[in-house]
């Protein structure tokens, strides 16, 4: 199973934990991105997201569906916020939950270093003395 989702509303981190619960699971490997205050020493005030949302909801189901098929896991969620967004709010969170947590732990990271590399959502950094696009790879 797999739920894919683009949202302009806080991410709900227990109801996306609480989806991927399953009897078949012996562990859920969790990702949560948060938006830290400080980058390259400049302290953020906000970040800001922007999606090709047809695009990039395409991206994310192939990302998932890749995962699926490398390793044997039982759910998979991704879900990213768009907009506006301050310090300690969560951009993006990441379920997988497999019969075993090598697959999940495996499974997970693959899922959050792919979004950073394919799915078409930028992001701008806002500063106390300007702002920048950056590139999605740290």
């Amino acid at each position: 199973m797999i739920d894919i989702k683009i949202s302009s509303e806080p991410l709900d981190v227990s109801s996306c934990i609480a989806w991927a619960m399953s009897p078949e699971a012996g562990g859920i490997d969790v990702f949560i991105g948060t938006v830290r205050n400080m980058t390259k020493g400049k302290q953020v005030v906000r970040l800001e997201f922007d999606a090709y949302e047809g695009m990039a909801l395409k991206e994310m189901n192939k990302i998932a569906e890749d995962l699926c098929a490398k390793w044997p896991v039982t759910k998979v969620l991704i879900h990213h916020r768009a907009g506006v967004l301050s310090v300690g709010d969560i951009p993006v969170v990441i379920v997988v939950s497999a019969a075993h947590r090598a697959a999940a732990f495996d499974a997970c990271r693959y899922a959050i270093d792919t979004l950073k590399e394919t799915v078409p959502i930028w992001k701008k950094e806002v500063f106390e003395d300007g702002e920048q696009w950056v590139a999605a790879h740290p």
